[in-house]
């Protein structure tokens, strides 16, 4: 059986820590990080994650702002409130909730945004320090895949880490973040061929698909390390349930996360130290 490698347990541990410096943060530098939350439309899913990030930073003792605009705001005056938040210097940290709606670029959204406040990590200009290894933001989701396998002590150093999926947000960064640690890494995607017999030969398999219980025990081998990334509804029960079916993976691995408390809880706590880090960053300069 495999050992289970808790994020929202991971999670609320560092939450402490960061509480307790923030404390001291706020006694030496006399104002509290904050971050700002931008959700436009009214997408119960988004809704939902908003909450998420507000409760955190509640917990945390840092400041928290969520500006709520109408689905239908025009492109120009999303990025006007941009600009707002980039010229006021108590804001730290600043995420552009996902998805848009259709008619707004996605693109010049996240690249409007102070690169020194982007939070998520999603600015062309972090992405590439990302892959330049120079200091910049690091993904939230990523960041936290590196973290959890860290607190559970697992070497990558060269270990075969395959990551299925290869999307901007998960699957890219976190393959870098992997490669930065010796992993020898491999991508698979839906075009892959023999995508089986790949997943098989991985010490560390990291699953961000995004398709419910993709992943069965055939696609393992024994003994390996599976970090599920995806959040989705079990067509069947309705249930919240990841890229991998638990059941018949658990018993091949030897440490794997669950769905829900694994990833999803490190995302949130991982922007908390992003905004953190932001702040101090300000502080300093």
């Amino acid at each position: 059986m495999a050992s289970i490698i808790s994020g929202k347990e991971l999670s609320k541990n560092i939450k402490d820590k960061l509480k307790e410096e923030i404390v001291y943060y706020k006694r030496v530098y006399k104002r509290l990080p904050q971050l700002v939350v931008i959700l436009v439309g009214d997408d119960p899913a988004s809704e939902s994650y908003v909450k998420g990030k507000e409760k955190a930073s509640l917990e945390i003792g840092m400041l928290n702002k969520t500006i709520v605009l109408p689905k239908d705001i025009s492109e120009e005056k999303l990025l006007n409130q941009i600009d707002i938040l980039n010229e006021d210097d108590t804001v730290d940290g600043i995420l552009v909730q996902l998805p848009l709606p259709k008619h707004i670029n996605k693109d010049h959204v996240l690249d409007r945004i102070d690169p020194s406040k982007d939070v998520d990590g999603f600015h062309y200009a972090n992405v590439a320090s990302l892959w330049q290894r120079r200091k910049g933001m690091i993904p939230c989701t990523p960041r936290g895949i590196i973290t959890l396998l860290e607190s559970a002590n697992i070497n990558v150093q060269g270990k075969h880490a395959v990551v299925m999926g290869r999307s901007s947000l998960v699957g890219l960064p976190v393959s870098k973040l992997l490669l930065d640690k010796d992993a020898t890494v491999t991508i698979v995607h839906s075009k892959t061929e023999n995508m089986k017999e790949i997943t098989k030969q991985a010490d560390i398999l990291i699953v961000a698909v995004g398709k419910p219980k993709l992943v069965t025990g055939d696609y393992i081998k024994e003994g390996a390390v599976v970090i599920d990334v995806g959040v989705n509804r079990d067509p069947q029960t309705k249930k919240l349930c990841g890229d991998c079916d638990f059941e018949s993976c658990e018993p091949k691995a030897s440490y794997i996360t669950k769905v829900p408390g694994g990833v999803g809880p490190m995302t949130i706590c991982c922007l908390m130290q992003n905004t953190i880090e932001a702040y101090l960053n300000h502080m300093e300069e």
